[in-house]
């Protein structure tokens, strides 16, 4: 794949003016059979044509008929550890990106490395949803879509999501907690059984299920690129018409 720089397009601007002056010149001489008259039409031209191109956009930009503004939506991916939040909501934010809309993508272990004294109380927990919360409604002011993967176990922590941001898809990704057990390629789910990780959602602490998700996922009957097809096609039913 080849991204346009903006020196080749100036190149392809230049030589397509060069070509259009040139036969606009060769039209005038074979008509009027004056070299003079054919290369002075030929400058005019050029002039008269980048300046009313000039002011032809500059009235475009000005009118906002035809304009349709995509509202920032916020997709929230919930469930349990290794459920395989992370890998669909990064499929997801690679689809959306060939989309071309201003999109960020927020994921639980890139916070914790920035703010790495976060407890996983569930005070602890709630507090830190309403930082993401805030972040998240920053972007949205800046008119920046998020995609966003937490576990965010509490009802309470995804309500407050829900009411401090704009257009809240709440994606619950369901699976069974022994799926996501072989699925544990880090120990954790062991760690977690074996009092080394406390207030470990689905082990020594409660993952309460969203009643109200708009997607919901379950990955020990859907694939991936299945998942990732079913929320693009809300999305772009919703959002990106």
């Amino acid at each position: 794949m080849y991204k346009e720089t903006n020196k080749r397009s100036i190149v392809k601007g230049i030589s397509w003016r060069i070509v259009a002056t040139t036969t606009t010149v060769i039209i005038v001489y074979v008509f009027f059979g004056r070299l003079d008259l054919a290369i002075a039409t030929g400058i005019i031209e050029s002039v008269l044509k980048v300046g009313l191109y000039w002011a032809h956009e500059r009235a475009w930009f000005k009118i906002n008929w035809g304009r349709k503004k995509i509202e920032p939506f916020n997709l929230w991916f919930t469930g349990l550890p290794l459920s395989g939040k992370t890998t669909i909501a990064d499929r997801v934010y690679e689809e959306l990106e060939k989309l071309r809309i201003p999109l960020e993508r927020i994921d639980s272990k890139d916070i914790r490395e920035l703010i790495p004294d976060i407890g996983y109380t569930r005070e602890d927990r709630n507090r830190h949803m309403k930082r993401i919360g805030n972040l998240i409604k920053t972007l949205q002011n800046n008119s920046i879509s998020t995609v966003a993967s937490f576990v965010s176990p509490y009802r309470e922590s995804r309500k407050a999501i829900r009411e401090m941001v704009k257009n809240n898809v709440v994606v619950y990704v369901k699976a069974d907690v022994e799926t996501c057990k072989q699925r544990d390629y880090k120990g954790a789910y062991a760690k977690a059984l074996s009092g080394e990780y406390q207030n470990f959602s689905g082990v020594n602490d409660v993952y309460e299920e969203p009643q109200h998700a708009e997607i919901v996922v379950d990955t020990d009957k859907l694939s991936v690129d299945e998942s990732v097809e079913l929320i693009i096609k809300h999305i772009k039913k919703n959002y990106v018409k």
